[in-house]
């Protein structure tokens, strides 16, 4: 307590005694008065105290809840950001698949269709052309023949499904079947010299790979060629 304090403590105290003293006369001492005025001030002061006390640990329980709660908020905060982040996840991957299923529904229709274009290019390989100069019935059906083999095969482009590329290309093994081997020493080794059977794609996803002849005992292909002469000179001396 400051002296500011103590004085205005004295002061009011003074004030309860001689409160006193003008209420029950002049039989009591004003010694006795001025006593029973500060001790009934100390008590009104320590009631007071008391309170703060009360009031300052109520404070401090109530510092630790706001901080328990904080961290509560905190931790749904982060639930709540982890769960949208799945939720979207989730919400993209489903529109994924659907688009796959929509893009990729006709599949198994265009398995069995390009079978059918393999028995229509055997039914045209397999007339002779000197048989259609002496039938004109047999070249009407060839013909007709051709040209349903070409309106499937624009049917195809329509829908997105296209031949692989084979002849001339080197050997992929994602898009390429290699049946057999071919001598071909003009040819670089690796390289797709015949075409047995084409290959189909829908869209980006292979429906049926190519079946082909690679070449063999022919040079090594430009990405596997040997360095030429003075490629690997040092040249940091």
């Amino acid at each position: 307590m400051s002296d500011q304090d103590k004085q205005n403590s004295a002061a009011a105290a003074q004030a309860e005694a001689d409160a006193v003293v003008s209420e029950k006369g002049p039989e009591i001492p004003s010694q006795e008065a001025f006593a029973e005025a500060a001790a009934a001030h100390a008590a009104e002061e320590a009631h007071a105290a008391a309170n703060d006390a009360a009031a300052a640990a109520t404070g401090a329980g109530d510092a630790e809840r706001i901080a328990a709660l904080e961290a509560e908020v905190s931790n749904l905060k982060d639930q709540l950001l982890r769960a949208l982040a799945e939720t979207e996840n989730l919400r993209q991957r489903t529109r994924r698949e659907r688009e796959d299923t929509i893009k990729y529904a006709a599949m198994g229709l265009v398995k069995d269709l390009v079978e059918v274009t393999d028995n229509l290019k055997r039914a045209i390989e397999s007339v002779p052309a000197e048989a259609i100069e002496d039938d004109s019935q047999l070249k009407n059906l060839l013909t007709g023949v051709q040209m349903t083999d070409k309106e499937i095969l624009t049917v195809f482009e329509r829908h997105n499904i296209k031949q692989v590329a084979a002849l001339g290309e080197k050997l992929d093994p994602h898009s390429h079947e290699a049946l057999f081997e071919v001598p071909d020493p003009t040819s670089p080794a690796g390289t797709v010299v015949q075409v047995m059977q084409p290959g189909y794609r829908l869209h980006d996803r292979l429906v049926r790979p190519a079946r082909v002849g690679v070449a063999v005992g022919g040079p090594a292909a430009a990405s596997e060629a040997a360095p030429a002469p003075g490629d690997n000179v040092d040249t940091t001396a």
